[in-house]
Order: structure tokens, then C-alpha cells, then sequence
């Protein structure tokens, strides 16, 4: 978790061998995953939803995104409803 930027930043091993750069905001780990809003368990909740994450960032980069990779919280699936 990177303090001064209020983010996770994280690599994703792309089929091709190279790890691009990828940033999370606290903000998105909140709103998304219920994450505290002042990022101290930022890191935990990414390591929880790693591969649901780590496939948003494969996605974007399928689509043209270049390093680093700042997710948002529409690049995520919608949280089932209940």
C-alpha cells in the first residue's frame, strides 16, 4: 500500500511473460470491496480478491491499456446482488 498516493500497487504476469504495473485505489477497495476507508487493510483485501482483480488488469490490457493499469471500480464484475 502506498500511503502517499491512498493505493495498492500490485504487478500481473500477462501471458507473454512481462508483469505490467497495476494501481487500486482505497477508494475502489471500499466501494467495491468493503474495504476500510482509510486503507489499512488495503493490502489484505487485494490478496483476498487477487484473481478477481489481477483478470480486471488482464482485461484492460487485452484492450489496450498501457502500464500502469489504473483500475476502476466499473472494470471490476458488479458485487452479487442479494
Amino acid at each position: 500500500f502506498h500511503q502517499e498516493s491512498g493505493a495498492v500497487r500490485f504487478w500481473v504476469q500477462v501471458p507473454d511473460g512481462e508483469p505490467i504495473g497495476a494501481i487500486l485505489t482505497r477508494q475502489v477497495l471500499q466501494y467495491r470491496f468493503n474495504a476500510k476507508p482509510d486503507g489499512s487493510d488495503a493490502v489484505a483485501v487485494y490478496e483476498a480478491n487477487r484473481g478477481e482483480i489481477d483478470a480486471a488488469v488482464l482485461s484492460r490490457v487485452r484492450n489496450g491499456s498501457i502500464e500502469p493499469v489504473m483500475l476502476r471500480e466499473h472494470d471490476l464484475p458488479p458485487l452479487p446482488r442479494r
